[in-house]
């Protein structure tokens, strides 16, 4: 995925750990692999939802549903990391 395309859907997705999903993604090869799982999904589900006839398809349902799981796993380790980072 591109840079500028991936950096926008990061602002997005979390953007109170912007920050620490850019350094996560250099730092924790794990992290990064999941962080660029989602991406591509993301991707694939956006190109097969352009096209009619896919609207109503379940492999794009169960698409989704591995991507929530995904930002989910995402979600912990931000919170997790930042926990650790900052206990307060």
């Amino acid at each position: 995925m591109k840079t500028k395309e991936c950096n926008k859907k990061v602002k997005k997705m979390f953007p109170e750990h912007q920050e620490l999903i850019h350094k996560l993604r250099h730092d924790d090869p794990h992290f990064a692999k999941i962080f660029e799982s989602h991406q591509e999904l993301d991707k694939e589900i956006a190109q097969l939802e352009l096209n009619p006839v896919h609207l109503i398809n379940d492999d794009i349902e169960s698409m989704k549903r591995k991507k929530l799981k995904i930002k989910d796993e995402i979600y912990k380790i931000l919170t997790r990391t930042a926990q650790v980072v900052d206990p307060s």
